[in-house]
């Protein structure tokens, strides 16, 4: 598949770019004036193209401070592989086209591929652990869950960091299957420390809605506990694992 990268500029790309977030989320989450408003005052507006088919949108805007806030990415999940990486590419040659080295973002934790992208692929950090963040949300992804989210901020100028070996972790939330398991150890300062995700969260949503969940409390507590005692997300393993170590 040739993949292309572009600025969407006209009012018709803003509403393909509209139909799209609809067709990935189940919902109308941004309305095609807003975007093409967005686009029109400065913002990051771009979109991911296979030959003529849009299949990734990525739209992010300024923040008080002059960092961007990139505020939605999506593709469809069909498309996956390689166009999330790419639109998050093209939005850091844009940014420092413009002189802006930071980006900000959201995402949901318990999302494995999106956590690896982020912290691993990407080189962002974790801002903070944000509980329920947008409270109720009716699209069919987050429809009925809470929308809990990490900030992450993504300084474009920093070296790459290197990797966390996962055999050198000790494990604060393991897997058995689908379901989530408490190792009851404590994280404390001079540590590795792995916490797992789940596998697939977008299947246990629909066919165990009570795991899920177990998942969420269970990363919740121990990133938050984690981060209380000064510790950090500083990569993640490609088959789902936070590994956290000290601050500094």
């Amino acid at each position: 598949m040739t993949l292309t990268i572009t600025e969407l500029t006209t009012v018709a790309e803003h509403h393909r770019a509209a139909g799209l977030i609809t067709k990935i989320w189940g919902r109308e989450l941004l309305e095609p004036g807003l975007i093409r408003t967005i686009a029109h005052v400065g913002g990051y507006v771009a979109g991911a193209w296979a030959q003529d088919e849009l299949i990734g949108v990525s739209i992010g805007f300024f923040a008080q401070d002059g960092h961007l806030h990139s505020h939605i990415t999506g593709v469809l999940p069909g498309a996956r592989g390689g166009a999330g990486h790419a639109l998050k590419r093209h939005q850091r040659e844009w940014a420092l086209a413009r002189g802006v080295s930071l980006v900000s973002w959201t995402f949901d934790p318990l999302v494995s591929r999106n956590a690896y992208l982020n912290f691993h692929k990407l080189g962002a950090r974790a801002g903070s652990y944000l509980p329920d963040f947008y409270g109720t949300m009716r699209d069919a992804i987050n429809a009925g869950e809470a929308t809990d989210r990490i900030y992450v901020v993504w300084d474009l100028t920093a070296p790459p960091r290197p990797g966390v070996d996962p055999r050198d972790a000790i494990v604060l939330v393991g897997r058995d299957g689908d379901e989530p398991v408490r190792t009851g150890r404590v994280p404390e300062r001079g540590g590795w420390f792995a916490v797992a995700m789940p596998h697939d969260i977008e299947r246990l949503r629909t066919m165990a809605p009570g795991t899920a969940q177990r998942w969420r409390e269970c990363v919740r507590e121990a990133l938050l506990t984690a981060r209380e005692l000064g510790l950090v997300i500083v990569d993640v393993a490609r088959d789902g694992w936070y590994l956290l170590g000290d601050e500094n």
